[in-house]
């Protein structure tokens, strides 16, 4: 059985860690850890939940030890770029955690917080620094930094950073950093915009896939409700939620408005439930993120921009109260649950106008997913009885399910759109504003 111990790590750093409970690594882990210590670039395929901050970042804080500290407290060795507030603060948790009761400083820099709290600090001294793009840029801006030693860089959920539209934040960073680095590229999906990204970022890079693009968790359940409209999808979920009162759910929407008012509605209703979103403050999104964890509320109510900062062990539900607009979104969000082995479930609600985003999710996935309830709407193909909904590990493309005697169950088919896809990034008004104004008012908005 392969251990940590044989992967190159110190035994130090291997005796640290095992304290803290990791013994056997992940699939991600098992295959970057050696690749990072031998100095190669990494560009590496893995959905959320694998273990992608301990693959770049225990060999990271090995050779940090080994080769001494930085001589100048405003220099940064090790830079890690993430695309959200939350996702940046569970690195930088994950990693304090496997440099404990070492010199090394972990600091992060995100929007949403007081930028000269974060000077003061980098002012102390930092050697790995994690950060999301724009508050960084403002950083730069104020000197309270430099990148010109930085010897190891990471791009954390690069697919999410261009989503958000960072492009022209982070060829701004690399044009600052040294040529002379090693580079190291995580991404859930690889799309073209990702390959064009690490042609520009990595040099002779070392691709590690773990799992296929699009593909799901084994262990979830899917299933979708198919319903008329908003109010459908409300009574639909208080019924769920009653029905497992004792789970951990997760509930997604495409706003932050709708979101908000779906919180209140339940917790008006006697669950106990918390919000997070862009429009929340740092404190508040922390909080709500506690609460859930500790088990003080069991409905966390999210959009997508703080979907892959979630790392909460035990969800067992996760709800696509709006399905989303970017099908990779769908894979994202109920990667929330079944995680360390443990079964999940993901529901959906689908209304006629989403018709065609769920076919884009069916097609990424390569799975029919199965119906609790309600008729495909007009025009969507109704496929034949059977069982399915469970992730398939092949990537290939969907196939009809055998039947069996399951009570009937189906699945959703190939639904045509049907309607305008309200919300699109493409589509909104701020389009015309120039791209890097709108990235810095997505960090100061909290939207990053």
């Amino acid at each position: 059985m392969t251990d940590f111990s044989t992967l190159g790590l110190s035994a130090q750093l291997v005796s640290r860690i095992a304290g803290e409970g990791y013994e056997k690594p992940t699939p991600i882990q098992e295959k970057a850890i050696p690749l990072v210590l031998e100095g190669r670039d990494v560009m590496g395929l893995a959905q959320t939940g694998t273990g992608k901050t301990a693959a770049f970042g225990l060999p990271l804080i090995d050779m940090l030890l080994q080769n001494g500290r930085k001589p100048d407290p405003k220099t940064v060795k090790t830079l890690i770029l993430a695309p959200t507030r939350e996702l940046v603060n569970q690195i930088a948790e994950n990693l304090r955690i496997f440099a404990r009761k070492t010199p090394l400083k972990v600091n992060i820099v995100v929007g949403g917080a007081s930028i000269n709290r974060q000077q003061h600090q980098l002012a102390a001294g930092t050697d790995i620094l994690v950060a999301t793009p724009g508050r960084l840029l403002d950083l730069l801006d104020r000197r309270a930094l430099r990148l010109d030693a930085v010897r190891f860089l990471v791009l954390d959920e690069a697919d999410q950073m261009l989503d958000l539209g960072f492009i022209h934040d982070l060829k701004k960073i690399a044009s600052l950093v040294p040529d002379a680095r090693q580079t190291m590229l995580f991404s859930a999906t690889m799309p073209k915009t990702i390959a064009d990204l690490s042609q520009r970022f990595l040099t002779n890079p070392e691709r590690v896939e773990v799992s296929p693009p699009g593909k799901t968790a084994d262990k979830v359940d899917q299933a979708v409700h198919f319903v008329a409209g908003k109010a459908d999808k409300v009574e639909l979920l208080r019924q769920e939620l009653t029905s497992h009162p004792e789970g951990r759910a997760i509930v997604f929407l495409r706003t932050k408005h709708g979101a908000e008012k779906l919180m209140k509605h339940l917790d008006s209703r006697g669950f106990a439930t918390a919000s997070i979103h862009g429009n929340k403050s740092q404190g508040q999104r922390e909080r709500a993120l506690k609460a859930f964890k500790t088990g003080e509320i069991n409905v966390l109510v999210a959009t997508d921009v703080a979907a892959r900062g979630i790392d909460v062990p035990g969800v067992t539900h996760v709800y696509n109260y709006d399905l989303p607009e970017v099908a990779d979104a769908y894979v994202h969000r109920i990667g929330r649950t079944a995680r360390a082995g443990n079964d999940g479930k993901a529901i959906a609600f689908c209304t006629p106008e989403e018709s065609g985003l769920l076919r884009d999710i069916q097609r990424l996935t390569g799975i029919e997913i199965a119906i609790a309830s309600g008729e495909p709407h007009a025009h969507a193909d109704r496929p034949a009885k059977g069982r399915g909904g469970r992730g398939n590990s092949s990537g290939k493309p969907a196939r009809r399910a055998r039947p069996s005697g399951n009570g009937g169950q189906r699945h959703a088919g190939d639904a045509r759109e049907s309607g305008h896809r309200e919300g699109a990034n493409r589509n909104s008004p701020a389009k015309s504003r120039p791209r890097r104004q709108r990235n810095r008012q997505n960090d100061r908005r909290q939207s990053a």
